[in-house]
């Protein structure tokens, strides 16, 4: 099958900019029709017996079928809907010691075992050059299961005229309360990916995704000053329902500062306070530089988390075998083998896991059909593990792998990606309110900012989308030009302390980038309001010299 566009504009959107991509458009509705897990299976076996009789000696398939639709807004008009199809089969061996991997989107039994002889051909190619042979940890064969993203509402049901209304009232209300310009977006993807190895395993996965950035700007006329406040909602792993915002679900953030959701996201509302601080902040005073304690909401915290825990951990960097993007690793495996590297304060608990429903790295299989799961990253402060793939395992000692591997496509080869890093709520009872009352100098975060990083994830600068001075237990009014700069051990050792988890949800990243040719992935990391004492804070504004 071609990869292929659908269009389909609702009587709300005429005059909208429509891009095709690629190929033929196609019925919107044929998108809700997938393939039926028996043929898959029978194309799955074709592959598998042909790489066998070939001479592989291990053989997954992965069958896939990517259905996406982008809509973006700016101001009172829809400005672009794009709607795209992907469908094909990537094969993947070991012949020889040595991986090998070809894909086809000829969804025939000719067309897919062609491609499985020449992932084996590839392979024993591969192998010539090879000076260890391929070691997979073992998985045991599940046989046929099925897994899918609990979802209420299906994104591709809900009509899009019905979602350009809600995202050009986003846009309203951020302008009625004081933006100059805003623009919202809504990115929906389903990953239906058939999942099968000759460990005998045949696993069938569903998988949803959402995001809806928002962005309000703030001009001065008189000045040409402007600012640009972003929205605080996260992407997330579940159904159309994310945007039911339910009371139960407001959290209120310290200071009474803006009002945020869990488990559900009130765009309007976002939007709202969006224009309205943006508007504030062309008022805010400029930061005086030095040494500050940080208040930082999980809304800010989850970028910092992804940056210098979720990356350095990451075995593939550390062992220099990755370096693309994100640099390799300072986590060294001379550091993990000690258990005593001391990477943060003993406060401080990181775990890995693909399990927790509504965040963007929730499967209940990777895509070596392995069972997903949780385990420790950091323990009590200490480095002690990593995260690790099958043909990773055995280098640190692992006998099963982690369940973290992805790709993010039928056609490219999978390998280990980040799955959800995230920090542990405090044990002790406090709010963040509570949390800022005996902080005397210091400087609440809230929203993800620009940032840079070395490339052994150590030394870095971040800054954010809000700010507010905090002086003698009190919030005293906003605050612009803030960046904090520390290295990685350094600040986690200076985490004062957490809020409980009342206060803990997560933040995430829609398309992480890895590898080359590159790939994206969806990941998202939880924490609470997290305090860090004595972090060096700049103003961005002020030249140097």
């Amino acid at each position: 099958m071609e990869r292929r566009t659908f269009l389909k504009v609702g009587a709300g959107t005429a005059g909208a900019m429509l891009v095709p991509v690629f190929g033929n458009a196609i019925a919107a509705d044929e998108l809700l029709n997938p393939m039926a897990a028996a043929a898959k299976k029978a194309l799955a076996d074709v592959a598998l017996n042909a790489a066998t009789k070939a001479g592989a000696s291990y053989c997954d398939v992965r069958i896939g079928r990517y259905l996406n639709q982008f809509i973006i807004t700016r101001d009172l008009n829809v400005e672009n809907i794009s709607n795209t199809e992907s469908s094909g089969v990537g094969v993947r061996v070991v012949a020889n010691g040595a991986y090998g991997f070809a894909s086809t989107n000829n969804m025939t039994p000719d067309g897919v075992a062609e491609a499985a002889r020449q992932a084996v051909a590839i392979a024993k190619a591969n192998a010539k050059l090879q000076t260890e042979p391929v070691r997979l940890a073992p998985v045991k064969g599940v046989g046929e299961v099925a897994w899918a993203t609990p979802v209420k509402k299906d994104w591709r049901l809900v009509p899009v005229k019905e979602k350009a209304e809600m995202l050009i009232a986003a846009n309203k209300a951020g302008m009625d309360a004081g933006a100059s310009f805003m623009t919202a977006s809504l990115f929906q993807i389903n990953q239906q990916k058939y999942f099968a190895s000759t460990d005998g395993s045949y696993i069938d996965q569903d998988i949803h995704r959402l995001w809806a950035p928002i962005t309000a700007t703030a001009v001065d006329k008189a000045s040409g000053k402007f600012r640009s406040r972003a929205g605080l909602g996260a992407p997330v792993s579940m159904g159309y329902e994310y945007f039911d915002a339910r009371p139960e679900h407001k959290v209120q953030a310290a200071g009474g500062v803006t009002t945020l959701y869990t488990g559900s996201y009130d765009i309007v509302e976002d939007a709202r306070l969006s224009g309205k601080q943006a508007r504030e902040k062309l008022g805010a005073k400029s930061v005086e530089p030095g040494k500050y304690d940080l208040v930082l909401s999980p809304e800010h915290l989850f970028l910092t988390i992804h940056e210098n825990v979720g990356h350095p951990t990451e075995l593939d960097r550390v062992l220099g075998y990755e370096a693309n993007y994100a640099g390799t690793s300072f986590a060294t495996l001379d550091k993990w083998e000690t258990r005593k590297f001391k990477y943060g304060h003993e406060r401080v608990n990181f775990v890995a896991d693909k399990t927790t429903p509504g965040s963007l790295g929730y499967v209940a299989y990777d895509d070596e059909g392995v069972k997903t799961k949780k385990w420790d990253i950091i323990r009590n402060g200490v480095l002690v593990n990593y995260q690790a793939t099958r043909d990773q395992a055995h280098i640190i000692g692992e006998k099963e792998s982690h369940g973290c591997s992805y790709a993010d496509s039928w056609s490219t080869i999978q390998f280990q990606r980040m799955p959800n890093v995230s920090l542990e709520p405090g044990k002790a009872r406090l709010t963040p309110d509570e949390m800022i009352k005996d902080v005397k100098k210091g400087v609440y975060i809230l929203g993800r900012g620009s940032y840079s990083i070395d490339q052994q994830r150590y030394n870095f600068q971040f800054g954010g989308t809000l700010f507010y001075e905090i002086k003698n237990g009190k919030i005293t009014g906003p605050l612009e030009d803030v960046a904090y700069q520390s290295n990685t051990q350094e600040f986690w050792n200076a985490c004062s302390a957490i809020c409980d988890e009342r206060d803990w949800r997560m933040g995430g990243s829609f398309f992480d980038g890895k590898g080359q040719p590159s790939q994206v992935s969806a990941v998202s990391h939880g924490s609470s309001t997290t305090r860090f004492n004595g972090i060096n804070v700049i103003n961005t504004a002020r030249k140097i010299g």
